[in-house]
């Protein structure tokens, strides 16, 4: 047995982040589509020979627990028929996939003949096959309805690429940069590879067995004593889910019951509602990343993101919950039930833990153009992440993030660069800009939301809504104001005002129509009149929040 340094183990520690890191670099700098290169929609990680996790690089936050859970049914379904220059694709969203656009790369790791871990990368596909270019489907009612489905499948074989594999796959798949990001993501699954076979040449594989060991327990020890400074008890807390897409005026609850005893919490949605019949369901796997997500904003921030972070948390998510459909139902817009389930941990924590919550997030509302670039002849597709969220909400001494860009934090008003926008659809941003008084009023106010104008210049486009935000503002805590609402609406060319369903498909819209978005704020925290007036009455004037509401609102003389 290696005697264990803990200088070493922080050594361990570090340079697993950093290998990560320089995957999703890779990621970043070789990728096409703009939900990868610019929203960094995609995770990056090591796992051991067994898929417990040595680390990860999140980007985006709703991918935390995204690939562990297939690494793990990856090497249970191949029995160790694993071999060097081997790569594997997986998205199937029943067998611990998450979302089937978001294609997971997983490459097996040896030192000499020993496997020894596995990198993998999992980013959003551009398209996944199915009925609607760019893989969201409303109308959707069933997982062939809503992409190609991807079992784990060897595409590299012993370093020999298998062609009719590779073609089975991206013959059905309509956007040759889909393969493009998919090489990217293969790409960076080396330098992982790389890197870790690197760090066990300097220490050997006995060290880092027993170095790996003690960076769990480490971790595990730490989010238990997070967890042991919430006082023991059963909290319980709800967040409400609007319209399934086909059943007008339908709404679903998810309901979670926290239960802390010592060092230990467990979250139960045994309550939560049914399965629906359209595509707002979600997944294990997808249910599982947004408790886990929510909970650490709640905890220490340097906790290293291992296999023992998660040990000390029991996640209870009964199949045939509108959390965790059967098969084969649609389950598409199940990462967008991560703002509702947070709600609900939230509400539930709150009472308890005042100063690690937050007030609630603006809810998602979202729109997708798809259609042919009449400058190219090229297809496109646009997730409009320039503006579909919002922003956070704020927290004990601290304002809300103004406009989190993508889902669940991820970078601020420039999001999407504008040129960039422009230069892959074919567009015409008009307006992007922070909106008055959008942010709770607080103690701490609410981050801001934005409004986001441009015309459509495709003929016959196709445009698709998702999420909730046009029903339920971000709420406010303690004394701190509710945020507004949502609207997405377009004005055709000939007058004609159209305001889409939060969940909807309309094909046709012309070239000329005009798009009009607004993405709420985030909640505000404690009573607005112990604001710092010094403070609001720079916001009046930088026009963050307007003169009649630092008046009437937060009381300034």
């Amino acid at each position: 047995m290696s005697r264990i340094d803990p200088i070493l183990v922080s050594v361990y520690a570090r340079t697993f982040k950093s290998i990560t890191d320089e995957m999703s670099a890779v990621v970043e700098m070789t990728t096409r589509s703009p939900i990868l290169c610019e929203a960094k929609d995609f995770v990056t990680g090591l796992y051991d020979a067994q898929g417990n996790m040595l680390e990860q690089t999140e980007n985006l936050p709703i991918l935390a627990f995204s690939l562990a859970p297939v690494c793990k049914y990856i090497i249970e379904y191949y029995e160790g028929d694993f071999h060097p220059g081997d790569v594997i694709f997986h998205n199937d969203v029943f067998s611990l996939g998450n979302q089937n656009n978001d294609v997971a790369v997983y490459r097996p790791i040896f030192h000499g003949d020993t496997l020894i871990g596995f990198s993998a990368v999992k980013g959003h596909q551009a398209d996944i096959g199915g009925n609607v270019r760019g893989g969201y489907n409303p109308n959707a009612k069933e997982v062939w309805q809503e992409a190609l489905r991807i079992p784990p499948v060897k595409v590299y074989e012993k370093g020999k690429l298998k062609k009719d594999v590779w073609d089975l796959i991206f013959a059905n798949i309509r956007l040759d940069i889909v393969q493009h990001d998919m090489r990217a993501q293969m790409g960076a699954c080396k330098v992982g590879e790389r890197r870790l076979v690197a760090l066990i040449d300097k220490y050997g594989l006995e060290s880092f067995h027993a170095h790996k060991a003690a960076l769990f327990e480490a971790s595990r020890k730490m989010v238990e004593a997070e967890i042991a400074q919430i006082p023991n008890g059963e909290y319980c807390g709800e967040g409400m889910v609007y319209f399934d897409g086909h059943n007008k005026g339908t709404t679903f609850t998810i309901r979670v019951k926290i239960t802390v005893k010592e060092n230990k919490i467990t979250f139960d949605y045994s309550d939560t509602d049914e399965q629906t019949d359209g595509f707002v369901n979600g997944t294990y796997t997808s249910s599982a990343s947004a408790t886990i997500l929510t909970f650490l904003q709640m905890i220490n921030p340097d906790i290293p993101h291992n296999e023992g972070m998660v040990k000390p948390i029991e996640m209870i998510i009964p199949e045939g919950t509108i959390l965790n459909a059967r098969y084969p139902k649609a389950t598409t817009f199940g990462n967008h039930l991560c703002p509702p389930n947070a709600d609900a941990i939230i509400r539930a924590l709150a009472p308890v833990i005042p100063e690690r919550v937050t007030a609630g997030w603006n809810n998602l509302l979202c729109s997708l153009t798809t259609g042919q670039d009449p400058e190219n002849g090229e297809p496109y597709v646009d997730i409009g992440f320039m503006g579909l969220k919002g922003g956070s909400g704020a927290m004990k001494g601290t304002d809300g993030y103004d406009h989190i860009g993508m889902i669940d934090a991820s970078g601020g008003i420039l999001d999407q660069d504008y040129e960039m926008f422009e230069q892959t659809t074919p567009h015409l941003l008009k307006k992007h800009e922070y909106v008055t008084d959008s942010g709770g009023a607080g103690q701490w106010r609410g981050g801001l939301g934005v409004e986001t104008e441009f015309t459509i210049g495709s003929e016959d486009t196709q445009f698709v809504t998702f999420g909730d935000g046009d029903f339920e503002p971000a709420f406010g805590l303690f004394g701190g104001e509710d945020s507004i609402l949502n609207i997405i609406e377009l004005t055709y060319p000939d007058g004609t005002h159209v305001v889409p369903n939060n969940k909807d498909l309309i094909t046709g819209v012309p070239r000329g129509t005009h798009y009009h978005q607004i993405a709420g704020g985030g909640g505000g925290y404690g009573d607005p009149k112990k604001r710092d007036r010094e403070q609001l009455r720079r916001e009046v004037r930088n026009g963050v929040i307007s003169a009649a509401a630092a008046k009437d609102t937060y009381g300034l003389d």
